[in-house]
């Protein structure tokens, strides 16, 4: 009888200290819940790296176009169709393929005249034909430009420089980043005292943006009529960006 008492005894008790815990709010025990483990928590380091790469680029694009003016729309568009031919027998001539040359913009619009206190009056009909061209040989791009300006066109609207392929400079970059961002968290775990870990999670961004290059002029005045228009394709930019999370050591 007295074991029976004492085990029952023993049992009330535990039963008692587990009753606080049991009448506390839902909100208390996650609260609880919670803050064991965020000390059970393994201290980490997030941090970023760039890597950045710079590559002659391979490849231009410009962008030109043919306007013309009649007193008629059909005038206008016939006016431009005959311009325009003679310009794409020009790239013909000059290597351009058909498949490197894409019609970008056709517009026909009525042209008017102004004067104060008095009706717009209809002066005539403006086309406009544009076209992008591809230019894979870089030492060809102001002759091709000079080409079709003999030929017709007689509006540049700019031009760009990119690369056919970007995967391997972006490749390259995706190298670098992820050396800097190695270096850079070595660097902090030494600095805190503590072992580096394996790395958690990485995410990338950036990468390859083909950018525009004002870099198109014509020879100075003065210069030599067979001059052709000077461009310099300088270099482009292959830009990565990583974030990475590590672990650290107790």
């Amino acid at each position: 009888m007295t074991r029976f008492s004492r085990a029952l005894m023993i049992g009330s008790a535990m039963v008692a200290m587990a009753a606080p815990l049991a009448a506390l709010p839902v909100a208390a025990q996650a609260q609880t819940v919670s803050g064991v483990a965020a000390m059970n928590q393994q201290p980490s380091l997030n941090l970023s790296a760039t890597g950045k790469v710079n590559v002659a680029p391979d490849q231009a694009t410009i962008n030109f176009g043919v306007v013309t003016e009649a007193a008629t729309a059909q005038e206008a568009m016939q006016a431009n169709a005959r311009q325009m031919n003679q310009v794409i027998a020009a790239l013909r001539r000059a290597g351009i393929s058909e498949r490197e040359v894409q019609t970008s913009g056709l517009n026909l619009s009525a042209q008017y005249d102004y004067k104060e206190n008095e009706s717009p009056k209809l002066r005539g009909y403006q086309a406009s034909n544009r076209v992008t061209v591809i230019i894979n040989d870089l030492t060809k791009v102001g002759q091709t430009a000079d080409a079709v300006v003999a030929a017709g066109v007689n509006q540049i609207d700019g031009i760009s420089f990119g690369l056919k392929d970007p995967s391997a400079a972006e490749n390259q970059a995706r190298r670098l980043a992820v050396q800097a961002l190695q270096a850079k968290a070595a660097l902090y775990a030494e600095a805190l005292g503590k072992p580096l870990g394996s790395i958690r999670n990485l995410t990338e961004s950036g990468g390859y943006v083909p950018q525009p290059s004002p870099r198109m002029y014509s020879r100075a005045a003065g210069a030599m009529a067979l001059d052709s228009t000077a461009v310099e394709s300088g270099e482009l930019t292959v830009q990565i960006e990583i974030n990475g999370l590590y672990d650290l050591g107790q």
